[in-house]
């Protein structure tokens, strides 16, 4: 919901974290902390086969370009994020359709209703099922890079440990870090994909159309 705001601009924006909580839950109960959940349940599955497959298949095509082992983890990364997004992306326009709606959790369409209305209004294009797919593939690709690249690097070089517990604390620790960091990078992404698929301010009008002009927009207007 805070990546769907448009700014301070707008009437119905909440305040804080805590405000929003308190907002959803008093306005739509709490199934509203779970609208468009069943889109990623959906895509969840697929997400991660593709994303881990592809993810070996572009390291070993990689492998014939004599590309020093890091940059290659990083470089196979971004592949497996740019095609997980474009499997990804028409669950995301449908879930955050669904999030958009400040309706209670009974009264709003259901996810393959949704689906339906935006494909039957807007049809699978650019403009419907797969809108913002340029900034799905930023988040994604740009998050993969990161993660994939600094996990398995940093997890080369700190040493294996034969303590089965600390060993699994040393590659949670490098995974929690490696998606932590990955994160902070691919959240201008993400709040774009929001805005761009998300209720546009005036009814009729597209103010997030691209990506990084949603970004700008939203630096110029937001910081």
């Amino acid at each position: 919901r805070f990546q769907i705001q448009r700014g301070k601009t707008d009437p119905t924006g909440y305040k804080s974290l805590g405000d929003c909580f308190r907002t959803i839950f008093q306005r739509e109960g709490l199934l509203g902390f779970y609208k468009g959940i069943l889109p990623p349940i959906l895509a969840e599955t697929p997400k991660r086969a593709v994303k881990f497959f592809t993810f070996e298949q572009y390291k070993k095509l990689l492998g014939y370009a004599s590309l020093p082992p890091g940059l290659a983890f990083a470089v196979a990364g971004l592949g497996s994020g740019l095609t997980e997004a474009v499997v990804v992306n028409p669950f995301e326009v449908v879930k955050v359709t669904l999030q958009a709606n400040r309706n209670a959790f009974a009264e709003q369409p259901s996810s393959f209703v949704q689906a339906r209305q935006i494909i039957k209004t807007d049809g699978l294009g650019f403009q419907g099922l797969n809108k913002g797919l340029t900034a799905t593939l930023g988040r994604h690709g740009v998050f993969n890079m990161v993660y994939f690249g600094f996990y398995f690097n940093v997890k080369n070089i700190l040493p294996v440990n034969k303590d089965p517990n600390l060993e699994f604390l040393r590659k949670f620790g490098i995974g929690l870090v490696s998606g932590t960091i990955a994160s902070i990078i691919n959240i201008p992404f993400d709040v774009a994909k929001s805005r761009i698929q998300g209720p546009q301010p005036v009814p009729g009008e597209i103010k997030y159309r691209t990506c990084f002009k949603t970004m700008a927009t939203v630096y110029k207007e937001e910081g």
